[in-house]
Formats: C-alpha cells, structure tokens, sequence
C-alpha cells in the first residue's frame, strides 16, 4: 500500500483535524490531496518523516512501519467512538505480530471489541467413577464417563473502576442421548476502590485452600476484597445453591479469610458457616504453599467442621515439581499428595481436586486416598491433564479399585 493512502485511511479513524496544524515535511505542498490528514496526524504524534524531513508518500509502505501507526493510533483509543474502535482492533490483530515485536499489546489478540472481551476454554475428557448399587451404597466398581464442556466468559468494561462480567457453560455427556446443557453460571459486578478495595456483586467466583478445596463454586451475593497481593482480606455473604444436590438442605453461607505472599510462601487462613434447616457446619482451616526451589514446593490444606459430631477434618499434604504455562509448549508440572476426608468434613472430596472422579462421599464415608496430578502443554494453549487416584479407602467396607482421569483442555 501507498503510504500516503494508508495515512489517509488511519486518519479517517476521526481522531480529529486541527486548523493550525503546519506543514511538516518538505515534499508535502498544501496543495497535495492528502495534506490535511498527513499535517494533523504528525502534528498530533502518530506520523513521522525521515530524518531529511520529507515524508515519500508514494514509497509502499512496510508492514512494520504500518505497525508503528497502528500503536500510536492505540494511545489514542479513548479519543474514540465504538466504531472507530472496532476498526482499530481489526488493524491492530492484522498486525498483532509487528505489534508483538514493538513491545505492544494488542486487545485483540484477547477477542476484545471495543469495551468488550471474549475468552474461554474447552475441556474433552475421559474419566472412572465408583457406582452404586439400587440403595446407594457402593459396589466397587467403576464405569467409565466421556464428557465435555466449553465455557465462555465475557467481560464488559463500564468505567475505569467497573466492569460486568459473565459465563456461559455447556456440559455435555457423550455416552447420553440429549444434547448436554447450556446456563450462565457466573453473573457478576466488580467495583474497585482505588488499588487496594474491591466489592463484587452478583453470582461471582468463590475459591479457599491452596489447593482450592472449593473448586469453580459460585457464590449468589457480595464479597468483598482488602489489600493487595502480599496481604488480603476477603469475606461475604449470599448462598451456595449448587450445594443443595450435596446434600444441604441450607444454602445460606457467611466467610472471611486471609490471603497472601512473602517470597516462596503462599498461605491463607478462612473461616465460613453454612446456615439452614438442620445441621450445616463451621468450618475452620489454613493452607499453605512452599517454594523449596524454583521448580520443587510443598503444599497442603486442613479444614475441620467444628459443627458435626467429632469434629471432623478434611487435609491433604503434597509436593510438586514443574511449572506449566499456556503460551509455552513443553513446560509442564507433576504433583503426588494424600488426602483425607472424613465424614461430614465437606460434601465430598469426589469434587475437591480438580477433575478427580471418586464420586463417593456425599457426607457419608471417611475416605482416604494417594493422588497424582500431572499436566504438560502439548502445544500453545492446549494442555493434557492427567489423575490417578490409588490406595482408594472408605469405611464401608468395600474393596474399592484406583481410578483415573485424562482430559484435554483448551484454551481461548
């Protein structure tokens, strides 16, 4: 492309003409056609001539040099409506690798338009679950499961300090007839106060343990944060509806805990009641993560329910070596723990560590087991992920097979 019909067509992004604008270079008369869009643009920072002081609008101009434009254009993207934005983001994920190279990044390489920003992940996996014979009880045996899921999640920025954010969900069993089902699980509003408040709204996420004891839960209220990445207060109130197919029969749940980093420690400490028609629970506990080395750390977790008969606990302890990260094929990381669940700690540690099908609680065994967790990234954003579960034990008596889980997980 001409140069000087690509500086015409960023100028015709609207970032507005100024009457007094002079002439900049040598070989642009006040007469040429473009005179008025090349002036402003270098006038206001987002176009440069050569050191001659000419500017060669008729030289082709390189994709690199289109690049440098685009990201002056960037700086400037507060200066523009909805529409215009939307073609600078098709400019700037045209040119997202010279971008890449000139240290920018480019919003749409996070699928953003405009004020909006689209990303997710897919999950095909295959994994072994106990069953249960026509009372309830366990037989021992397992069967296996092909199941799927995609979930996408939008964020939409109002102002500086809120933003909406949502998620949709579909799950799918590929063994069944029907065709899974699709709900947004996630619905919330995050304000933030300055750099160290934030409240959030709505169904938002709820998390606790190091090695999130509560996995991808979603908490129907308010929560608020305090502090900053080395030291946080974080509590709320509202209700846990998922949990009613847990066996709760009150949803109503009040937490605070603290969260933090110092060096090669991770660690936080959480206290929440569930309320309701009879027996719930209060939980106490703490977590912690070590960092021996820059690939070697410890880890573990203990939570007991001061409100059941015998108080009792769910802990886990292990260790890990590696790291993984999404961008990067080839890096990967391998954990091995044990845990402990006894009865009436938690509804389960069948859906306490990530995708680890035991299935078998529900708040009625103890149930103890070795766990090993493995992922590597096979390619960029594409991660395979793999448990094994052995030593499997509960107290009802019935010789229970190790299990295991592979899936493949994506993201986008």
């Amino acid at each position: 492309m001409k140069k000087i019909l690509a500086i015409a067509a960023c100028a015709a992004l609207g970032l507005g003409v100024s009457a007094y604008a002079a002439n900049p270079f040598s070989d642009v008369s006040t007469d040429d056609w473009a005179y008025q869009a090349v002036s402003d643009l270098s006038d206001q920072g987002v176009v440069e001539g050569y050191p001659d002081g000419t500017f060669k609008g008729e030289k082709n101009m390189t994709r690199y040099e289109l690049a440098q434009i685009i990201a002056r254009l960037m700086a400037k993207e507060d200066q523009l409506n909805a529409e215009q934005r939307a073609t600078l983001d098709k400019l700037s994920g045209e040119y997202a690798d010279e971008l890449a190279n000139l240290g920018v990044r480019v919003g749409n390489l996070e699928k953003k338009v405009g004020n909006i920003t689209w990303f997710g992940d897919a999950r095909m996996r295959y994994k072994e679950k106990y069953t249960k014979d026509a009372d309830g009880k366990l037989t021992g045996d397992t069967t296996g499961v092909w199941d799927g899921r995609m979930r996408i999640n939008v964020k939409a920025q109002v102002n500086d300090s809120t933003y909406v954010r949502g998620r949709l969900v579909q799950n799918m069993d590929f063994k069944a007839a029907d065709d899974g089902s699709t709900s947004m699980n996630v619905l919330y509003v995050h304000h933030q106060f300055g750099d160290n408040a934030s409240v959030d709204l709505g169904k938002s996420f709820l998390t606790l343990g190091q090695t999130a004891l509560f996995v991808d839960d979603v908490l129907d209220g308010v929560q608020g944060t305090f502090g900053n990445s080395k030291l946080a207060l974080n509590a709320g109130f509202g209700r846990i509806n998922a949990w009613e197919a847990d066996g709760f029969d009150g949803k109503d749940l009040a937490f605070a805990r603290v969260i933090g980093k110092s060096g090669r420690f991770a660690y936080d400490a959480g206290y929440m009641t569930l309320t309701g028609k009879g027996d719930q629970g209060t939980w106490w506990g703490a977590g912690l993560t070590a960092g021996i080395t820059d690939d070697l750390d410890v880890f573990g977790d203990y939570y007991q329910n001061t409100d059941a008969k015998g108080d009792p606990a769910l802990w886990t302890a292990g260790i890990g070596y590696g790291h993984y990260a999404a961008k990067k094929p080839g890096t990967w990381r391998l954990t091995a723990q044990y845990v402990k669940d006894e009865k009436g700690a938690y509804r389960g540690a069948a859906s306490t560590f990530t995708a680890f099908p035991l299935n078998v609680t529900e708040n009625k065994y103890d149930t103890h087991f070795w766990l090993v967790n493995g992922d590597v990234m096979l390619a960029k954003n594409v991660r395979l992920h793999g448990e094994y579960a052995f030593d499997v034990s509960t107290n009802s008596d019935v010789d229970l097979d190790d299990t295991f889980t592979v899936s493949l997980n994506y993201n986008f």
